[in-house]
C-alpha cells in the first residue's frame, strides 16, 4: 500500500507545482521605476544625489499601500521594482545626480527583461542641468532598454509638464485631480490598475492618444481645486472617462517656476475610440482656456507688512501666514532670510510678552552645532540662512535661548527651537517643510495656542488649513515668487497667459500622438 500512495503523492505534488508554475508564467511581468522632483530654475540652489530618497527593489512596495503583500493588485502581476527616487522640491538637479540615478535604473531594468508593462512614477517638473525635457529623456532611455512592446503607464503630479515625447512614449498617462494632492495615492493606483487592466484583457496599448498644449502658466496657489474655477474644472475629468472608448483623461496645470519651452498647461485623453478621445480632450482644453481669467489666489494675499499688521490685530489663534516666495515644497531654496529679518525688526516681537509667533523654518548648520553644545536652556548667537539664496537678504544673526532640540529627522537632520523676544524660530540642519501638527509638537511647540504661525509654504496643506483661525498668503521674494512677471522668463513659448494678456485664442484642437514604437 505504501508503495502505491507515495508515488501518487509525489505525482500530485508535481502536478500542483506545474499548475503553480503555469499560473506564475501567465501573470504579466511588470517593472516599476521613476524619479520625482519639482525643480525651480529661478533658484540658485542645485539638487544633488543626496536630495533623492531612493528606494530600491522590494522596499519600493512600502511607498504604495495598494502594493502591500496582501493587496489585490500585488497578486495581479510578477513585479520587478527597480529604483524610485523622490526628493523634496528644490533647485535644478545636477547632471551627475541625474546620470547616476538614471544609469542605475537602466541597469536594474536590464536584469529581468522582458517586461509586459512598466509603471513609471514621476512628478513631471524635474529640471536637469543641460536637459530641457528630463522626463522625456528618462522614458526614451527606458524605452530603449525595455523595447517597443512594453506598455508604459505614467503617473504624474498635475503640476508636471507633458511634452510630445513624454506623451508618445507613455501608452497610458494620468495625473492627480486635486490640489492640494489629497488624491495622490489614489491617482497612482489608478495609473497602475489601468496598466494591469490592459494587460489582463489583452487589449494592449490604447489606439488613440490626444494631446493639447494650453498656453496658460499659473502657480498652484491660483489653481487649487478647493475653490472655483479649479474645483469645477477638475470635476469635469472623471465623467469624461466613463464614456465608452475613453480610458482616462487629465489636465496638467504645469510648473510655473522653470523657464523651459515645455512649461505650460496640457490636456490629454486616451482610449480606443478616436472620436470620443478627441472630443474629451478638446472639451477639457476649452474649459481650461475659458476660465483662465477666473483663477485667483486660494486665500487673500498681501505684502508682508500688511499680513503682519492684520495678524497682530487678529483676535484668535493661530493666524497663519504663508511665506510663499521661498516655499521649499515648490522649489524654493528654503533659506531666504528676508521674511524672518523683517519680522524680527518689528517692536511688537522684541519682548517675551509680545504676540507669540512661530517661524518655520530656516536652515542654520552652525547654529545647530552651538545649540547642541549648550543644550536646552542655553544661550546661542549665530548666523542662519542665506547660504544658498542670499539675493534678498544676507545671513541673519540670530540670538536667543534654545527651547527644544530634536535629532534624526528624515529631512531636517537636526532641529532646534531658538526663542528671541516672543518669536520661536525653528532652525534646521537641512531645509524642511512644516506640514503637520506633529512637526511642531515634537519640538514642544503648540501651534493651536500660538498667535501667529509663519510657514514657508504656498497654499496650506490640509492639516494646517483645518487648524487655522485665519490665513493670509504673503507676497515675499524667493525662487518661487508668486509674481510671475518679476521672474523674467526668457525661454518659455510665447504668447502665454497671463504674461501676454491680449493674446489671441490658441488652437485647442486635438493632436493625436502616435503609439509608442510606431514608425509615424
Amino acid at each position: 500500500m505504501r508503495r502505491i500512495i507515495y508515488p501518487l503523492m509525489i505525482a500530485g505534488l508535481v502536478f500542483l507545482g506545474a499548475c503553480n508554475n503555469k499560473k506564475s508564467k501567465e501573470l504579466p511581468r511588470v517593472a516599476i521605476a521613476g524619479l520625482a522632483i519639482e525643480s525651480s530654475t529661478f533658484s540658485p540652489a542645485q539638487s544633488d544625489i543626496s536630495a533623492f530618497k531612493a528606494r530600491r527593489g522590494e522596499e519600493i512596495f512600502s511607498y504604495y499601500p495598494f502594493m502591500a503583500d496582501s493587496a489585490p493588485d500585488r497578486q495581479r502581476a510578477q513585479w520587478f521594482p527597480t529604483l524610485r527616487g523622490h526628493a523634496l522640491p528644490g533647485g535644478i538637479v545636477t547632471r551627475e545626480a541625474y546620470e547616476t540615478l538614471m544609469g542605475e535604473t537602466l541597469d536594474r531594468l536590464r536584469e529581468n527583461l522582458p517586461y509586459d508593462g512598466l509603471f513609471f512614477d514621476i512628478h513631471g517638473a524635474m529640471s536637469v542641468v543641460g536637459l530641457d525635457d528630463p522626463e522625456g529623456d528618462m522614458i526614451k532611455r527606458i524605452r530603449g532598454v525595455v523595447g517597443p512592446e512594453t506598455i508604459i503607464s505614467t503617473s504624474m503630479d498635475l503640476h508636471g509638464n507633458v511634452t510630445e515625447r513624454l506623451a508618445r512614449e507613455s501608452d497610458l498617462i494620468t495625473c492627480y485631480r486635486m490640489a492640494p494632492h489629497e488624491d495622490a495615492l489614489e491617482s497612482k493606483q489608478r495609473a497602475l490598475e489601468n496598466l494591469l487592466d490592459r494587460l489582463e484583457s489583452g487589449k494592449g496599448k490604447p489606439k488613440y492618444k490626444a494631446w493639447i498644449p494650453v498656453p496658460i502658466l499659473l502657480p498652484g496657489e491660483k489653481t487649487s481645486t478647493r475653490i472655483e474655477p479649479g474645483k469645477s474644472l477638475y470635476a469635469k475629468v472623471e465623467p469624461l472617462t466613463k464614456q465608452e472608448g475613453v480610458i482616462d483623461a487629465a489636465i496638467w496645470i504645469g510648473y510655473a517656476w522653470a523657464d523651459e519651452p515645455r512649461n505650460r498647461g496640457v490636456v490629454m485623453a486616451y482610449g480606443d475610440d478616436k472620436e470620443a478621445v478627441g472630443k474629451a480632450a478638446e472639451e477639457l482644453a476649452r474649459s481650461f482656456w475659458d476660465v483662465r481669467e477666473q483663477f485667483e489666489f486660494v486665500a487673500p494675499v498681501a505684502d508682508l507688512k500688511d499680513c503682519m499688521d492684520k495678524a497682530i490685530a487678529f483676535d484668535g489663534q493661530p493666524f497663519m501666514i504663508s511665506d510663499m516666495g521661498d516655499n521649499p515644497t515648490a522649489g524654493g531654496a528654503g533659506d531666504v532670510t528676508w521674511t524672518l529679518t523683517e519680522i524680527l525688526k518689528r517692536k511688537e516681537f522684541q519682548k517675551a510678552d509680545g504676540p507669540s509667533l512661530i517661524y518655520a523654518s530656516i536652515p542654520g548648520p552652525a547654529m545647530i552645532e552651538k545649540a547642541l553644545e549648550v543644550g536646552v536652556g542655553g544661550k546661542v548667537s549665530e548666523l542662519v540662512g542665506a547660504q544658498v539664496d542670499d539675493r534678498y537678504a544676507p545671513p541673519l544673526q540670530l540670538t536667543g535661548t534654545v527651547t527644544a532640540i530634536k535629532q534624526g529627522d528624515q529631512n531636517a537632520g537636526t532641529e532646534v527651537v531658538v526663542q528671541t523676544g516672543s518669536v520661536k524660530v525653528i532652525v534646521t540642519k537641512k531645509r524642511k517643510p512644516y506640514h503637520y501638527e506633529k512637526d511642531f509638537t515634537d519640538l514642544d511647540l503648540n501651534p493651536r495656542e500660538t498667535d501667529i504661525v509663519v510657514v514657508k509654504i504656498g497654499y496650506l496643506v490640509p492639516e494646517l488649513y483645518d487648524m487655522r483661525a485665519d490665513w493670509l498668503m504673503a507676497l515675499t521674494p524667493g525662487g518661487v515668487d508668486q509674481d510671475l512677471e518679476r521672474l523674467g522668463y526668457k525661454r518659455i513659448i510665447r504668447p502665454m497667459f497671463p504674461l501676454d494678456k491680449d493674446m489671441a485664442t490658441p488652437d485647442l484642437s486635438a493632436r493625436f500622438i502616435p503609439q509608442s514604437g510606431s514608425l509615424d
